[in-house]
């Protein structure tokens, strides 16, 4: 079999393109360009506005295959599998590329190991096409995010991979591109089934703003000593108008929820301002937040691995030093 070209997997949700759909197709345009290949996307839903599947081309698909069944409404593993699985043996795509959300990681495996017996490299921070092989080269933290591992799959075809949300930014919108949308029809012969029913959708209230929206993220770590200090870091946040973050050491201790934590076990966020008040650090946590475009540490430890990473760092007492900052920001505003 041939296989060719680079494919990447958009994400929709009530019939809206989410955002990390661009980011996969700025990864896909420098994968399809030095492979000398087309940039296409699948959109799998039910009435999408044409609007939402022409952005797609817009933000530098060359096609955009989208498949229309009620089904596809909202994600579900099964339809979503047989659809996914059906087209790559139909179109025999090199390379596909999916977002390490809770879509992504569960459909990729899913796919790969069902029919295709493809290989798969789960939360790459970085893709790149090996010279001479044109092997897809897939990098990844490793043994707790202390390395950094490079995967690829000589032999399997299609090479899969899914990336971390947030770890680059969305592609430029350019109205003047044009490209291909192509409306896939399924054989009359194959029926779509579930054994799971959408019954609804019921929003995560605890976070206030959603991390991966906030363009300002306020996060505590273990120097806050216990879960009630975290007041401090909600009432600096919701001063900013911005998210509450958290490191895993903070969520395992029972201080915070899950949601709310940021690193390679949890949320990778990409703020304007990241804010780390009592945090040392880790390799685990930086991972989840160091494209932040500006990065404010408190701590009381100079020596601080969180330093190194920060544009501005404050050596002191957090539970003095945020309620300076929380006073002054009431008075100047």
């Amino acid at each position: 079999m041939t296989y060719k070209g680079v494919w990447t997997l958009s994400e929709q949700k009530h019939g809206k393109v989410h955002s990390v759909s661009y980011e996969l197709l700025n990864r896909g345009r420098g994968l399809a360009e030095k492979l000398g290949v087309l940039l296409s996307t699948v959109l799998l839903g039910y009435d999408i506005p044409k609007t939402e599947i022409q952005e797609l081309i817009y933000r530098g698909a060359d096609r955009v295959y989208i498949v229309n069944h009620p089904l596809l409404e909202h994600f579900l593993a099964e339809p979503y599998q047989q659809v996914l699985t059906f087209m790559i043996e139909q179109y025999q795509p090199e390379i596909i590329i999916a977002a390490a959300t809770t879509t992504g990681r569960t459909i990729m495996p899913y796919v790969a190991t069902n029919k295709l017996f493809a290989g798969l490299t789960a939360d790459c921070t970085v893709l790149d096409i090996e010279e001479g092989t044109n092997n897809l080269l897939q990098t990844r933290p490793a043994i707790g995010g202390n390395i950094l591992a490079t995967i690829k799959t000589p032999k399997a075809r299609p090479q899969m991979a899914t990336v971390r949300p947030k770890s680059m930014k969305p592609a430029e919108r350019d109205p003047s591109r044009a490209g291909e949308i192509i409306a896939v029809e399924l054989p009359p012969q194959m029926e779509l089934r579930s054994r799971v029913k959408f019954e609804g959708f019921v929003p995560d209230s605890s976070q206030g703003i959603p991390l991966e929206d906030a363009e300002i993220v306020v996060s505590g770590g273990r120097g806050l000593a216990k879960g009630e200090n975290f007041a401090l870091i909600r009432d600096l946040a919701g001063t900013l108008g911005g998210g509450v973050g958290a490191s895993r050491d903070a969520v395992d201790r029972g201080w915070i929820e899950y949601p709310h934590q940021i690193g390679l076990s949890g949320k990778t966020i990409s703020p304007k301002l990241y804010l780390a008040c009592g945090i040392s650090g880790s390799i685990q946590h930086l991972a989840g937040m160091q494209t932040a475009e500006t990065i404010v540490a408190i701590n009381k430890d100079p020596d601080a691995q969180i330093f190194r990473l920060a544009d501005f760092g404050i050596v002191g007492n957090l539970f003095e030093i945020v309620p300076v900052l929380i006073r002054k920001l009431r008075e100047r505003r």
